[in-house]
């Protein structure tokens, strides 16, 4: 059983209340708290020694991706964070300078984008550090952007490049909060998420929370110079292309909008963020199957992204 079916499994009888605007399954939870004219996004991420980062890494750029990874789901959603709590687990030998170093590189992220840190837990984990972060944000109400929504026809776009991110990218990223608002605010956003597990995986996830398939184009996919530079170096390394689409961690915010809007919204985002690519991958078809054509035709796609409980 992996992660995506354990969820399934764990969310099918959860109990909710008049609040909720939407619950499990998408990058955040959605609440209505009686806020003036805004919602709440909810969200919750974790990372764990020796899954997320190695013992080794440095603690600054631990602690930013810890944060990181919530603010990007806050970003997939077209939201605005606004403050968090920190659990943290460690082992009984952990050493405070290293601790405090974690706790600069997360205090950094979060002042940058105007977040508050209010609290925590601190709690002994034999053997390893996890760090969980709880993360509060907020949205215009009827302007959150979902998972769901995507129709036939859309145009796919990505941020960014993908690939190779194992290599320091996804100690380092910075989440794409400003630029995911500037789209909700000037183009109408059919679904967005964030590429965590892949986009081979998180599109998927897309797919079928809006009924849909999807056709990519293998020379669209803006495979990154640390995916191709590791193939090169590395016999036993995936080809370019299939690190693009599933090495995973790469943060970047997938998004399917109306066709007629493909080509305004690649002038205006040129202008508006002239150092960060901005690629049309594919389009949005009818039924379920996800292919991929390049040269020779289009095929179903059998690669898959990361998933919990079924990687060695």
């Amino acid at each position: 059983m992996n992660e995506f079916e354990l969820i399934a499994r764990l969310t099918r009888d959860l109990p909710t209340n008049a609040g909720v605007v939407v619950g499990p399954g998408d990058d955040c939870a959605v609440l209505d708290l009686g806020l003036s004219g805004r919602w709440v996004l909810f969200k919750t991420d974790a990372v764990v020694e020796g899954v997320h980062f190695l013992p080794a890494a440095p603690p600054e750029k631990i602690g930013h991706k810890a944060l990181a990874r919530c603010l990007s789901d806050v970003a997939a959603m077209a939201g605005e964070p606004h403050s968090a709590v920190v659990t943290l687990a460690l082992p009984p030998n952990f050493d405070p300078a290293r601790i405090e170093a974690v706790y600069a590189g997360m205090n950094a992220l979060a002042r940058r984008h105007g977040v508050a840190i209010v609290g925590g837990e601190t709690v002994t984990n034999p053997e390893r550090m996890l760090i969980s972060v709880a993360l509060l944000g907020t949205v215009e109400q009827g302007k959150v952007v979902r998972r769901a929504g995507a129709r036939p026809g859309d145009a796919l776009f990505v941020t960014g490049e993908l690939g190779g991110s194992i290599l320091g990218r996804h100690l380092e990223f910075e989440p794409r909060l400003a630029e995911a608002r500037w789209l909700a605010g000037h183009f109408a956003l059919h679904a967005m998420i964030d590429l965590s597990d892949g986009l081979a995986g998180d599109l998927r996830h897309v797919l079928a929370a809006s009924g849909v398939g999807a056709e990519l184009l293998a020379d669209a996919i803006p495979i990154s110079r640390a995916a191709r530079e590791h193939a090169r170096s590395h016999t036993a390394a995936k080809p370019p292309l299939a690190a693009a689409l599933t090495d995973g961690e790469d943060f970047e915010l997938l998004f399917a909008v109306a066709s007629r809007d493909a080509v305004p919204l690649l002038d205006a985002w040129k202008a508006q963020f002239p150092a960060l690519r901005l690629s049309c991958i594919g389009k949005v078809t009818a039924g379920h199957t996800l292919l991929l054509r390049d040269r020779a035709g289009a095929n179903p796609l059998d690669l898959h992204g990361y998933a919990h409980f079924t990687q060695p």
